[in-house]
């Protein structure tokens, strides 16, 4: 990655695949070895540990290596000119064209005792006996059944002489992350907004009771925004008005107050101690804490009493607030990350993010990374994953493509993406595939979000509840890892603020509020019963293997996940909301590994529903209001009784639905 300069990612469980070209000027044999450092103890580094490469083709040599601990791994390539291998094939081709050998044993002989020289113990004594039995008197024909023996090649390949090897440089280096860094399902909510009864303030141990509901939908990771004290000058009123109430609660990343900051819990919410109870209740249904990472203050922050130079100031001495223009947030104050006592800001904030681990937080959401420094990044996330390897991090990185890959590089373990406003097939398969493969997939581990807190699409606004569900079967299949922000998106919250703009209505940031998780237009069951799919498909854990496929009308988009052991996923979406779409999808079953001869079987896992196929092309149809897609499992055999019992009802009801829509679009 970047010559080395960055290292790949991979999880606990992978394999390290290695490829190197290595050759020698002229004929000799060459070896080749992978070397691999696992991580030691504390974070040190192990002892450095060789497996040979091999099956050349082309000069291209592989070795794989598993990656069976978490932590920063080292590997080489180190390759020589084999002198004794190449002596032995000669040796071979002599004999085979009935040559006179008796030089060549000698040179073997000399061979065979610098051997002994580099040897030790046993292995040398060996070593220069067999070394005399080549050079001595006996008969040429003894002396060569010495020269071809197994023993005498199993002795001189583990003492080659590696004098003049040459080794891959620099050390390359490969981060390994717990699986869930790859595979994971996101549920976002406010705390504030958890209480049993409208009109009370939510609690951490409100956020507990929670919890059955969060499991019950599927979701491992349950993200928290800023959980801290908030600020009161400058606080922000309903629909981000500029005045309030004493009553309202104030923006969550307004981060600090008399009562503490960065390392505090807001007292409406309760105590370390219910953070502490919260990750011990969620981990046991399988469930992982995500804590919001806010680097900023309010004008309230302590720090901005005790340490006004970690500020950047205007000409008139006041303290900047943050902006984005013509975004200002006069309730934030910004860190100056290169203020003359950078390194105690530097420090201190790295002593936050220890503070939370310490309190059973393993996952954290960065808010707005690219803000920051890149070096305070590659040093605080380095410095963290040295001690926890099993400490991820989440960039909320909405920023330019070179800047949010160049943050992947520096170690964060997964990234927001552009996938909130990839709405058309080309846009979803153009941007899919790029983050889905090398190189970017060897570093970037995207995350799917249809909606945040901060992001209303306007396909959402306007989509109603298919638009909903069109989106959840995207990013829960399109990508390893997605999330969603609850209950607005389940309960399909998608009212805007003002007309044209991404913000919602009465939101969440400025304002507690009561969901209704028992309205019967929830999306929960199929919420439910994607992550369900989701957890028993390996094809839909991995971000690799995605594949688009041809079908005949724009409205459609279609696609594929191949994962381990043949589990073959096929997914055809409806992007249009409000209407019934149609079309024929051209499959490459060869690639697929599916027999162009024979039938095989899709089995819908939304509904259970099961169709025969035959052939690359086949017909679908999906009606939004009923369900806007398919989530295929494809069946590559399908059984003599059930091809002759099935196979002619589904197509003639699929050809039925066909012609009805052609009259109406007629």
């Amino acid at each position: 990655m970047d010559g080395g300069r960055f290292p790949v990612k991979r999880e606990v469980g992978d394999a390290l695949v290695v490829e190197a070209d290595a050759f020698v000027d002229g004929h000799d044999v060459v070896r080749v070895m992978l070397r691999h450092r696992a991580p030691g103890a504390n974070g040190t580094p192990g002892p450095w540990r060789e497996l040979p490469m091999g099956a050349p083709d082309n000069d291209r040599w592989r070795a794989e290596v598993p990656l069976e601990s978490m932590g920063r791994h080292a590997y080489q390539v180190a390759a020589w000119a084999d002198r004794f291998a190449t002596w032995r094939r000669d040796l071979d081709k002599r004999l085979d064209a009935g040559q006179d050998v008796t030089t060549e044993l000698e040179v073997g002989a000399i061979l065979v005792a610098e051997a002994a020289g580099r040897a030790t113990g046993a292995d040398a004594r060996r070593l220069r006996t067999l070394a005399d039995e080549l050079a001595g008197g006996a008969r040429v024909e003894e002396r060569t059944r010495t020269a071809c023996s197994v023993a005498l090649s199993d002795l001189m390949g583990r003492h080659p002489d590696r004098s003049q090897e040459t080794v891959s440089e620099p050390v390359l280096e490969v981060v390994v992350d717990p699986v869930h860094a790859r595979f994971s399902s996101w549920y976002e909510l406010f705390p504030r907004s958890t209480a049993p009864q409208p009109g009370h303030h939510g609690t951490l141990r409100d956020v507990i009771a929670r919890l059955p509901y969060i499991a019950d939908l599927g979701f491992d990771v349950l993200y928290l925004p800023p959980i801290h004290p908030i600020g009161t000058t400058h606080r922000k009123g309903p629909n981000n008005v500029t005045t309030s109430h004493p009553d309202d609660p104030g923006v969550p990343w307004a981060i600090g107050a008399e009562t503490g900051g960065h390392m505090s819990v807001h007292p409406d919410l309760g105590t370390i101690d219910d953070l502490r109870a919260l990750t011990v209740a969620a981990g046991e249904r399988g469930i992982r804490i995500a804590l919001d990472i806010a680097f900023q203050a309010s004008p309230d922050h302590p720090w901005a009493k005790e340490h006004p130079d970690w500020f950047r100031r205007l000409p008139d001495g006041t303290i900047r607030y943050a902006e984005n223009p013509p975004k200002r947030y006069e309730d934030i104050y910004p860190f100056d990350f290169e203020s003359d006592d950078w390194r105690g800001l530097w420090q201190a904030l790295d002593e936050v993010v220890r503070f939370w681990i310490d309190q059973g937080v393993r996952i954290f959401r960065v808010d707005n990374p690219h803000t920051k420094p890149f070096p305070f990044w590659e040093w605080l996330i380095g410095g963290i994953k040295a001690d926890h390897p099993d400490v991820l991090f989440l960039a909320e990185a909405f920023t330019r493509p070179k800047v949010m890959y160049h943050l992947a590089k520096l170690g964060f373990s997964q990234s927001y993406t552009y996938f909130t406003w990839r709405n058309t097939p080309r846009e979803l398969a153009d941007y899919l595939t790029e983050v889905a493969s090398p190189p970017v997939a060897d570093f970037f581990r995207p995350n799917l979000w249809p909606n945040t807190p901060d992001i209303l699409h306007e396909y959402l606004q306007h989509g109603g509840r298919p638009a909903f569900a069109v989106r959840l079967v995207l990013a829960a299949t399109l990508g390893a890892s997605y999330g969603i922000y609850g209950p607005a998106f389940e309960l399909g919250e998608a009212t805007p603020r003002d007309t044209g703009t991404e913000e919602y209505l009465d939101s969440e940031k400025y304002q507690v509020r009561h969901w209704d998780l028992d309205d019967p237009r929830s999306l929960a069951p199929l919420i439910r019963r994607v992550n369900a799919i989701r957890h028993a498909h390996p094809a839909l854990q991995r971000n690799g293997g995605l594949r688009f496929h041809p079908i005949d009308n724009d409205h459609l988009l279609a696609y594929s996940r191949q994962g381990p052991a043949g589990d073959l996923i096929l997914v055809v979406v409806n992007l249009d909301p409000n209407h019934v779409q149609a079309g024929t999808l051209d499959l490459p079953l060869a690639e697929l590994g599916i027999d162009d001869r024979a039938p095989y079987s899709v089995v819908d896992l939304l509904t259970g529903d099961a169709f025969p196929w035959q052939g690359p092309r086949n017909g679908v149809a999906l009606d939004p209001a009923v369900g806007p897609a398919h989530v295929f499992e494809v069946c590559r055999h399908v059984p003599m009784a059930a091809q002759r019992d099935s196979v002619a009802i589904p197509l003639r009801g699929l050809e039925a639905i066909l012609a009805d829509d052609a009259a109406d679009a007629g």
